[in-house]
This record gives structure tokens, C-alpha cells and sequence, in this order.
């Protein structure tokens, strides 16, 4: 490759806000949200307000991950939420071998079993048919930041030569009771009284990332750049007895800036989810970077509209990224953050 990074090939989403990548991408521009008030109450026996994909725009379960007892009903809605994503990632996909994929999903909690396993990824090929190679996929069991954690992996991996594209990707989805209601006895979720709480949501996103001559190969004129994401961890995280200082997020966006070359950055899409938790380590890490930040950079928090859509959001925030520098409804290069519930924090510049 030319540089060090990926040219974003391919890009396809399943938010609550829009089923493809172009709807989505829409309706955050136009402020469009999906939050609203579930059949789901609280412990104060108040709704808790959600932000959910309509069950109708969503593929039926294979019949034979149906009759699968081992499958959880997150897991089946998880592969619901993937099928559209990546299909439409891929639609481009010239033949050829197989990519890989790199795929984020759910952080596994305290004293919890991970929500899924290795496994998942051969449930994904059933539900969705994809041409995928499963022997060099992988997956990245650390939620919001995990996404992120898997386009460094990809591209490494690119950057040896022996790969023209690997499909990145997450999903997620807050639709289970357990989780829900883990979550409530914590005061966490969006409900009448509760001021500080996110609306939990869900979505899929996949990203077909390509070297040089994988974009020449597609024809691809406009295709957005990322560059290697910063990774880092912050000790002070939400389950830890360290102190929060927010260092963990300062430094993964030092390491992205540190790639840039392309100007200071005019476009920040942030991991928000709207608990100031989150705000907090933002503050530190745009403090630390300022010299690196347009004055007047622009600031989307797109989880206004989708919520917290969990392992999806890095690939959501750099799928966004790419096609507003495309279709030059902003101006870049764009900076997109996320921050786990545990330690990973992790952020990358995404360019034209």
C-alpha cells in the first residue's frame, strides 16, 4: 500500500434509523431519532426508552439457526441486525478469494459469560451467505472500542502484502432483559426521572477494507482513507476501583492524530452515548490534542439518533465519517472515537 491505513471499499449499516448505509447517513444528517419509549419498565415501574430497528426491516432466522438451542435470543437478533449489513458491504466485491472477517462484538461484563463466542461467526455465514474466509477471521470481544481494535488488526494484516481486502465490522444489540436490567439496578437507562442514562439501541455496520490496488481494482474514485487507529486502555474505567482520569482516551487519540498528516482535523464523530461518564475523558483528550483540532471543528454525537448501539459503533462512526467526506457534506480529515465499558479506548482520522 501507498500509506499506512486501508481505503474504505465497501461500506453497509442497519441502524434504527435507517436500514442501508445511505439512510442512515441521512437521517443523522437530518437529526432524525429513533429514541422512544419501550413496552420495557424500570425498577420505579417507568418505560425505559430504547432505540430500536423495527422487527419488520429485519431477515427471518435461517431456519436452521432457529432450531439451534444453543442460540440465545440476542445472539439470533445479533445475526438479524448483520445479514443486510453485510450484503450490502460486499455488493461490490469483485471475484476473487474470500475476505476475512474481523469482527467486533459485545463486551463481555463482570462475572458474565461473553455473549458470544468464536461460533457466531459460523452463524453468520449461515444467515447471511457471505463469501467469507473463516479460518483468518477473528473476533474482538470488547464492545465500542472493539471495532476499532479490529481495523488496527486488518490493517497490519494488509500491510503484509498477502491480502487485498478483509471485511471489519460490528454489531450489537441492548434488547435483552438481563442486560436491561442490569443496567437499571446501575440507573443507567433513559426513563422518566433517570437524568443521567443513555438509550440502549443496536445496529450492525461492516466496512470492506482494501489496499491500493484492491481501490484501483473496484474503480473507486471517492473512497474515504483510514489511517491506523490509536489504541489504548484507561485503568479508571466504569468497573475499576482506579482512579477515572481519562488519560486512556487522550492517548489512543494521540496515537490517531499522530498518523495524520493531512491538517488539523475538522471533524470529530464521537462515541457519546449521552452519560457523562463518557464526556469527561473527551474533555481530557481534547484538552491534551488541541493544537491538533480545527478551532472550529465541527462535533457529531450521531447517537442522538441511533443511542448506544454498542460493538457497532466504531464502524458506524467511520462508515459515516467516509461518506460525508464523499459526498462533501463535511469537511475533513475526521477524527472517530470510542470508549468501552471496560479498559479499551480507541480512536482513528479517517480522509479522503
Amino acid at each position: 500500500m501507498t500509506d499506512q491505513g486501508a481505503w474504505i471499499c465497501g461500506i453497509g449499516m442497519v441502524t434504527p434509523v435507517g436500514g442501508c448505509t445511505a439512510q442512515t447517513a441521512a437521517s443523522v444528517r437530518g437529526g432524525i431519532s429513533r429514541y422512544q419509549e419501550s413496552p420495557v419498565y424500570n425498577k420505579r415501574f417507568q418505560p425505559m426508552t430504547l432505540a430500536l430497528v423495527p422487527d419488520d426491516d429485519l431477515p427471518p432466522l435461517a431456519d436452521s439457526l432457529a432450531a439451534t438451542p444453543e442460540l440465545t435470543a440476542r445472539q439470533a437478533r445479533m445475526l438479524r441486525l448483520a445479514q443486510p449489513a453485510i450484503e450490502e458491504a460486499l455488493q461490490a466485491l469483485p471475484p476473487g478469494p474470500p475476505p476475512p472477517l474481523f469482527l467486533a462484538v459485545p463486551e463481555t461484563r463482570p462475572g458474565r459469560p461473553p455473549a458470544v463466542t468464536e461460533a457466531f461467526l459460523d452463524d453468520l455465514v449461515v444467515q447471511s451467505g457471505a463469501a467469507i474466509d473463516l479460518d483468518q477471521s477473528r473476533i474482538f470481544s470488547t464492545g465500542r472500542a472493539g471495532g476499532f481494535q479490529a481495523m488496527a488488526a486488518a490493517i497490519e494484516l494488509l500491510a503484509q502484502g498477502n491480502l487485498e481486502r478483509i471485511l471489519v465490522g460490528g454489531v450489537d444489540s441492548y434488547l435483552d432483559l438481563y442486560l436491561l436490567g442490569t443496567l437499571d439496578q446501575e440507573d443507567r437507562v433513559l426513563a422518566e426521572g433517570v437524568m443521567d442514562g443513555f438509550a440502549p439501541g443496536e445496529g450492525a455496520a461492516f466496512l470492506l477494507l482494501g489496499s491500493e490496488q484492491a481501490k484501483q481494482a473496484m474503480g473507486l474514485d471517492q473512497a474515504a482513507f483510514i489511517q491506523p487507529p490509536g489504541i489504548a486502555s484507561e485503568p479508571g474505567h466504569r468497573y475499576s476501583d482506579q482512579p477515572y482520569k481519562g488519560e486512556g482516551l487522550a492517548e489512543a487519540v494521540s496515537l490517531a492524530l499522530a498518523a495524520n498528516g493531512n491538517g488539523p482535523v475538522k471533524t470529530v464523530f464521537a462515541g457519546l452515548n449521552g452519560e457523562n461518564f463518557g464526556a469527561k475523558e473527551w474533555g481530557v483528550a481534547a484538552i491534551r490534542n488541541q493544537p491538533a483540532l480545527d478551532p472550529d471543528f465541527r462535533f457529531e454525537h450521531p447517537a442522538d439518533c441511533f443511542g448506544d448501539t454498542g460493538a457497532a459503533v466504531a464502524p458506524l462512526l467511520a462508515g459515516l465519517a467516509a461518506v460525508g467526506l464523499r459526498e462533501s457534506n463535511l469537511a475533513g480529515p475526521c477524527l472517530a472515537w470510542s470508549a468501552s465499558e471496560g479498559e479499551a479506548r480507541a480512536a482513528a482520522c479517517i480522509r479522503l
